[in-house]
C-alpha cells in the first residue's frame, strides 16, 4: 500500500457574529481559513504569527494563542491521498483585519456555505457547528 502524502498547515480560527473570516489568495477561487505552512525552524505559534500578519494585516498576540483542534482531510485539489493535518488556532490580535498583497478578498461565512469550502474546512466548519460557535 503507498504511503499517504501529508501536508501540514496552520489555520487561524477568527469568528464574529457567529460567521468565520475566511480568505481567498490571489489566483486561487475557492475561499480557505487563514493560515499556511510554518518554515523551517518556526513554531506554531511563529508561522502564525507570520501568516496572519502576511494574509490579514495584522498582529496576533502571542499570549493569547490557543490551539482549538488538529483536523485531517482529503487536501482539496491534490490527487487521492494527499492528505491536509490542520492545526487550528484561536487568538486576540491588533490592528484592523484586512487584505493584504497575497489576498484578493475576505468574507465572513456561516455553516450554510460549508459545501463551497475545501474538505478540511467543511470538518472544521461541522465541528464549529456541533459547539454552536458558527451560525
Amino acid at each position: 500500500m503507498a504511503e499517504k502524502s501529508f501536508v501540514d498547515k496552520l489555520a487561524y480560527i477568527h469568528i464574529i457574529n457567529g460567521e468565520i473570516l475566511m480568505t481567498l489568495s490571489k489566483g486561487k477561487q475557492t475561499y480557505y481559513i487563514p493560515g499556511g505552512k510554518k518554515e523551517l525552524g518556526e513554531s506554531d505559534e511563529q508561522a502564525l504569527i507570520r501568516e496572519v500578519k502576511e494574509e490579514l494585516s495584522v498582529d496576533l498576540n502571542l499570549e493569547t494563542i490557543k490551539l482549538y483542534g488538529v483536523f485531517l482531510a482529503q487536501a482539496h485539489g491534490k490527487p487521492d491521498g494527499v492528505m491536509v493535518r490542520m492545526t487550528c488556532y484561536t487568538a486576540d490580535y491588533v490592528g484592523e483585519i484586512m487584505p493584504s498583497s497575497e489576498i484578493q478578498d475576505i468574507a465572513y461565512y456561516t455553516y450554510e456555505q460549508r459545501n463551497i469550502v475545501g474538505p478540511v474546512d467543511q470538518l472544521i466548519f461541522d465541528d464549529l457547528k456541533s459547539k454552536k460557535l458558527i451560525n
